[in-house]
C-alpha cells in the first residue's frame, strides 16, 4: 500500500546582506549590520508568481548582537506584488526581536529595488529601531548564484494526513512538543488513534501535558472518543490537528490549548523515507517539519502560558504498536541544528532478543547525517554500527558513520519526568517515561590526521524532549 503525494520542487539559495541600524536607545548611534541567510522555497521561484519560504542563518550587529541564530519567513512576490517581504526573529540580549522589511521592486530602478532592504525592528510589537540592508553585487552575486539550486521538498500538510485504511491492529500517532523560552516550560500533546486487534470499532484518546520551570507536572487526558477519518490532521473529542493549527481541552477543561505553528525547516524522516509510504516495517516515524515556531496559549488550574515564538516540533508515528522497549529524543540544538533519535527493541519474535535499534538524525548547517536513515540501525559492517543503552535516569546513544563518530547523553530529571500507561491495539500494556525538560550532550567528532578531533559539541539543559518506554 502506498499513500501520499511524491515531493515537490523547491529552490534554495544564499543570500548575504549588509547594512546599518539605528536603536532608539542609542541615541542616534548607528550600528553595523551583516546578515547571512539559507533561503529555502515552498516552491520554484518564478517572477509572476508569489513564493514563499523559509529562512535561516546568523546576524551580526557591531558592538550588539554577536551573531545570533536567526530565522524567519520570506515573501518573494516580484510582480504579482512588486515585493520581496522579509520577516525574521532573532533573539540579542536576553531580548526576543523581529526584523521586518521589504524591498519595493520597481521596474524605474530594477537594480536598486532588488537590492535595497529598508527595515524596522520590534520588541513585543515596539519599534524600537531601524535600518537598512544591501546586497552587495560585487562581492555576493557570484556566490549566490552559486548557491541556488533546485531540490525535492516534501509536502509537510501531506505528511498530516492519517495513513490508516481500516487495518486492524494499527496504532497512529500526532504529537507536539514545545519548550517556551520564556519560563523554560515545556509542553506536550499526544493525539493518537487506535484500530483495536480484534476488529472492535477505532478510537481516538491521547493527552495534554505542562513542564513547568518549578513545580509538579501536570498533564490530562482526552478520549476514548469514536474516530472519524479524516482528509489531513486529527479531528476528535473536541482535540484538532490541522496544518498549521492545534486547539483542544482535555480533562473537562483542566487543560486548554490554542496554538499556531509556523514551520520553520523542512520534513525530516527519522525512519526510512520508505517506510513511512510503505508500512513494512513494524512502525515507522517522521516529522513534518523538523522545526517550528509556535504562538498561542495553553491553560490549566486556572493558569495561562502565553507562548510567542516558541521552539519545537511536530512528528508523527504509524504502526502496529509500542515496542518492547524503547528511547526517543529531540533536541534543539540551537543554530539551526537539530537531532532526533528514535531506539527501539521490536516485539517481533527473533527480534526481540536484540539490541536496541538506533535511527540517528541530526540535521546541522541545512545537511541531514547520516545520508541514509538506515545507516545508524544497520551500518555497513552488520548490525549494532550505533548502539544504545537504555536506562533511566540516564541512557546514551553511541555510533560512526564514515568519518565522523557520534555520543549523546540524555538524563531525564525524575522530578521533571512524567509516567504514561496506555495500551497496544492488541490490548498489552506500556508505559512511558516522558521529559520535556530533559539534558542532553552531544559530541560530534572527526577523524583527521592524528587521530579524531572534535567538530561540534552542544550542551541542551533543561530544553531537550526525551522519553523511555518499557513493557
Amino acid at each position: 500500500m502506498s499513500t501520499g503525494t511524491a515531493p515537490a520542487l523547491g529552490t534554495v539559495f544564499r543570500e548575504t546582506m549588509l547594512g546599518t541600524l539605528r536603536l532608539m536607545e542609542d541615541a542616534g548611534l548607528v550600528r553595523r549590520v551583516h546578515l547571512r541567510l539559507r533561503v529555502t522555497t515552498a516552491g520554484l521561484l518564478h517572477p509572476k508568481r508569489t513564493v514563499t519560504a523559509v529562512a535561516a542563518g546568523r546576524v551580526r550587529v557591531t558592538g550588539w548582537a554577536g551573531q545570533p541564530f536567526v530565522e524567519g519567513e520570506l515573501e518573494i512576490s516580484p510582480l504579482a506584488r512588486r515585493r520581496i517581504r522579509y520577516r525574521l526573529a532573532f533573539t540579542a540580549e536576553g531580548r526576543r526581536l523581529t526584523l521586518e522589511g521589504w524591498k519595493s521592486v520597481t521596474p524605474r530602478r530594477p537594480v536598486t529595488s532588488m537590492t535595497v532592504l529598508p527595515y524596522t525592528l520590534y520588541e513585543d510589537g515596539a519599534v524600537i529601531g531601524t535600518g537598512t540592508l544591501r546586497f552587495p553585487l560585487a562581492t555576493q552575486l557570484l556566490p549566490f548564484l552559486a548557491s541556488m539550486r533546485v531540490t525535492r521538498r516534501e509536502d509537510a500538510t501531506a505528511l498530516l494526513a492519517p495513513r490508516w485504511r481500516g487495518d486492524a491492529g494499527r496504532t497512529e500517532v500526532w504529537y507536539t512538543t514545545v519548550t517556551d523560552p520564556v519560563t523554560g516550560s515545556g509542553v506536550w500533546l499526544h493525539h493518537e488513534l487506535v484500530a483495536p486487534a480484534d476488529g472492535s470499532p477505532p478510537y481516538a484518546h491521547g493527552w495534554a501535558a505542562l513542564f513547568p520551570a518549578e513545580g509538579p507536572v501536570r498533564h490530562a487526558r482526552f478520549g476514548p472518543a469514536p474516530w472519524a477519518a479524516q482528509d489531513v490532521g486529527f479531528e476528535a473529542d473536541g482535540v484538532g490537528v490541522a496544518p498549521g493549527r492545534l486547539t483542544g481541552s482535555a480533562q473537562d477543561g483542566a487543560i486548554r490549548w490554542s496554538l499556531t505553528e509556523r514551520p520553520t525547516d523542512a520534513p525530516l524522516f527519522t525512519f526510512p523515507r520508505w517506510s513511512w509510504r510503505h508500512p513494512l516495517l513494524p512502525a515507522s516515524h517522521v516529522l513534518p517539519a523538523a522545526r517550528a515556531l509556535y504562538d498561542g496559549t495553553v491553560t490549566h488550574d486556572g493558569t495561562t502560558l502565553t507562548l510567542t515564538s516558541a521552539p519545537g516540533a511536530s512528528a508523527r508515528i504509524y504502526g502496529l504498536g509500542n515496542a518492547r522497549r524503547w528511547a526517543w529524543l529531540h533536541a534543539d540544538l540551537g543554530g539551526g541544528d537539530v537531532l532526533e533519535i528514535v531506539a527501539a527493541v521490536s516485539m517481533r519474535p527473533g527480534l526481540d532478543r536484540l539490541p536496541p535499534m538506533v535511527f540517528l538524525r541530526l540535521r546541522r548547517g541545512g545537511r541531514t547525517w547520516p545520508r541514509r536513515a538506515e545507516r545508524t540501525a544497520v551500518g555497513r559492517a552488520g548490525w549494532g554500527r550505533f548502539r544504545a543503552r537504555v536506562d533511566l535516569p540516564t541512557w546514551t546513544v553511541t555510533g560512526r558513520c564514515g568519518s565522523r563518530r557520534i555520543r549523546v547523553e540524555v538524563t531525564q530529571d525524575p522530578q521533571r519526568t512524567l509516567t504514561l500507561d496506555y495500551a497496544d491495539p492488541d490490548g498489552s500494556p506500556a508505559v512511558c517515561r516522558n521529559s520535556e525538560r530533559a539534558d542532553a550532550h552531544v559530541l560530534l567528532e572527526r577523524r583527521r590526521a592524528g587521530g579524531w578531533h572534535t567538530e561540534a559539541e552542544w550542551d541542551v539543559r533543561g530544553t531537550a524532549h526525551a522519553e523511555v518506554g518499557t513493557r
